[in-house]
């Protein structure tokens, strides 16, 4: 099958998703089922196509890792978690327009800088493991915190929308927002020490004062302000979704945003 089929299926895998929690009495039927498990394996196929047994560093090949683990974990946690399955209209829209995204962006990016250094594959692999984690964890949890905001943006002015009717209430969006978070932070802090000793192997020191290192230390110092606040100050609401949508965008800055800035912006034929 070609490049471009296995993109059309995979980015087409996304719609049923980001319709079916739109319906008057959606619920975790079988039809919700079948079409988050296609969000999670055609994004998952095309993504693994894209790697070829290779980590390719290009923006479109990150944007379909991060949309393939998102799905997953929203998958993960419809099963384990009441009303996490109540998040899908705000996730598979936005996972879709990310797919659309990654498809434009493929068409116009410039080739990847090569993957160089002397850390043992076991090693890289482990921290591209626990990044994606990490920002697969921190997109539901943003999400949950949108959530939040719009449940209290409606009860505030007393008129709840048809959208926020499909949502978690505050209580369970708060609930699923703190436990990602503190598992986001755990990950990311993983991540740091992983990226830090990749680092280290690849230039013989331990800091370099680049965007994305300080972009990603900036977002694992705000969430765990957030967490402490949380827990000896009662910080939560609009406050707290506040929080963790800028450290969400913070780490989108990070990872997706520097590589817009060297593969689009810079290094694109059409620049």
């Amino acid at each position: 099958m070609s490049p471009l089929i296995l993109n059309i299926v995979a980015l087409v895998a996304l719609v049923p998703a980001a319709t079916v929690s739109f319906r008057l009495h959606a619920s975790r039927d079988g039809r919700f089922w079948a079409a988050t498990l296609l969000a999670v394996i055609a994004p998952s196929i095309w993504a693994g196509w894209l790697m070829s047994g290779v980590w390719l560093t290009s923006l479109s090949a990150g944007l379909w890792v991060s949309i393939a683990g998102s799905a997953a974990m929203f998958a993960l946690l419809s099963v384990t978690t009441p009303q996490a399955w109540r998040l899908g209209p705000l996730l598979m829209p936005f996972l879709a327009a990310v797919g659309l995204l990654a498809s434009m962006v493929s068409w116009v990016e410039g080739a990847p800088p090569p993957m160089t250094g002397g850390a043992s594959a076991a090693w890289v692999d482990l921290h591209i493991i626990v990044s994606v984690l990490t920002y697969s964890l921190l997109t539901v949890a943003a999400v949950a915190s949108a959530s939040i905001f719009l449940q209290e943006r409606a009860l505030k002015r007393k008129r709840p929308t048809a959208l926020t009717r499909l949502l978690p209430s505050v209580a369970d969006a708060e609930r699923m927002s703190g436990r990602l978070l503190l598992d986001s932070e755990v990950v990311l802090g993983l991540g740091l020490l992983t990226g830090l000793a990749l680092h280290y192997v690849e230039t013989g020191s331990f800091v370099t004062f680049e965007h994305k290192a300080l972009l990603s230390l900036l977002a694992f110092v705000l969430i765990g302000m957030l967490l402490i606040g949380h827990r000896i100050c009662g910080v939560r609401g609009r406050l707290a979704a506040r929080v963790v949508l800028v450290a969400y965008l913070l780490l989108t800055l990070a990872y997706p945003g520097v590589k817009f800035v060297q593969q689009v912006l810079l290094t694109s034929p059409l620049g």
